[in-house]
């Protein structure tokens, strides 16, 4: 994997609660100081806990050799397309030329503990970077944490349907669902589903709740879990979040780097490529990034190549009856899919500051469901 830097040192907890590299110890004074400023230049990061933030900062820029004794050297650039979190990108000039570092800084979403336990993802994030599967965790604090900064660019949603970053992707995600994770293997997405359900009940008005037909979800749910449950399925650490914002690729080497596990769990493989395909009607860089246009999913043709290539990826011989079963499994996903970001759209509009028309996403959501359900569950 192609990065920005290595970065490996054992970590303490400060007296104040802040998660910072303890190869070196930071000037106290420079904590003093620093105190006084803000991060202001090209940016702003609108952490509820900007002090915290600063010090975790210099303390990775002591560690890497680099004195910060100005807050005006950081450099502060939001990167757009996060609709869970708020994410930074912050540069400082290093010590040693003219070179800059470079680190991402995720501001935790407000609200957001209702879709996941943020211990847990903290604890899959930090697996992940033992396992090389991604981005290393330099420092916390109280509403973030500061990752490194990976030296790959984000795919856009026209590289989703070029062939070839399309056959590197299906790779990276058969490799990424052969994970061995720590904890229960056990599904979790019907169980995720019901707990949301709850939720959006819980924040949406009657009439909301009524457009949505909520009171009618639970039957859905069970339905959905009934017929898609299957002996033969293969289950798998799942992202179940594969968009294009959370791909990466170095151009240099073609490695594909998955970001972003907020919502990773034990799933269905077969869950984890619905959602894929799904994504792929969305443009979350466009003016108006909560619409979605299915009429550009994924043809036939498009989903059986993907299938084939995150066959193919394991080395093993597969059959043409293999990629048929795992495309119709696939197809059926999109329905628990559609409802389970219908539903996080709902709870997202209530909770989430983000400036994304979350119930408007939500309702296309909703929508594809009734109308693709009476097709895809008489097949």
């Amino acid at each position: 994997m192609g990065s920005l830097i290595f970065f490996l040192c054992v970590c303490i907890w400060s007296m104040h609660g802040v998660y910072v590299p303890s190869s070196r110890l930071v000037n106290l004074e420079l904590f003093r100081q620093i105190n006084k400023m803000a991060l202001k230049k090209n940016g702003f990061i609108p952490s509820s806990a900007p002090e915290e933030l600063k010090k975790v900062l210099v303390a990775v820029a002591s560690v890497w050799g680099d004195t910060i004794e100005d807050m005006e050297e950081f450099h502060v650039f939001p990167l757009k397309g996060a609709m869970t979190n708020e994410v930074f990108q912050i540069n400082w000039p290093t010590n040693h030329g003219d070179l800059h570092q470079k680190v991402l800084v995720r501001v935790y979403g407000k609200g957001v503990e209702v879709f996941f336990n943020r211990d847990d993802e903290i604890r899959t994030f930090e697996c992940m970077s033992e396992l090389g599967q991604g981005p290393r965790l330099l420092g916390r604090f109280s509403d973030g944490r500061i990752e490194e900064f990976i030296h790959a660019r984000t795919l856009s949603v026209a590289d989703l349907r070029d062939p070839e970053i399309s056959s590197l992707i299906a790779a990276k995600l058969r490799e990424f669902n052969n994970l061995d994770m720590p904890g229960p293997k056990n599904v979790l997405l019907w169980e995720r589903l019901r707990t949301w359900l709850s939720q959006a009940k819980r924040f949406c008005s009657p009439s909301t709740a009524k457009e949505f037909g909520l009171d009618g979800l639970e039957e859905e749910i069970s339905i959905l879990e009934k017929e898609l449950t299957q002996g033969y399925q293969e289950i798998g650490f799942c992202h179940n979040d594969l968009q294009y914002g959370n791909i990466m690729m170095d151009e240099e080497t073609r490695v594909i780097t998955l970001i972003d596990y907020e919502y990773a769990s034990y799933n269905p493989v077969a869950y984890d490529l619905a959602n894929h395909f799904c994504e792929m009607a969305a443009n979350y860089h466009s003016e108006t990034p909560h619409i979605l246009d299915y009429s550009i999913y994924p043809d036939l043709e498009e989903r059986q190549r993907f299938i084939s290539a995150y066959l193919a990826s394991s080395g093993n011989e597969y059959s043409d009856a293999e990629v048929e079963q795992l495309l119709s499994d696939a197809e059926k996903y999109t329905l628990a899919n559609h409802l389970f970001w219908g539903l996080w759209g709902i709870i997202s509009g209530h909770v989430n500051k983000i400036d994304f028309n979350y119930l408007e996403y939500a309702r296309q959501r909703f929508q594809q469901y009734w109308l693709t359900k009476p097709l895809l569950l008489s097949s």
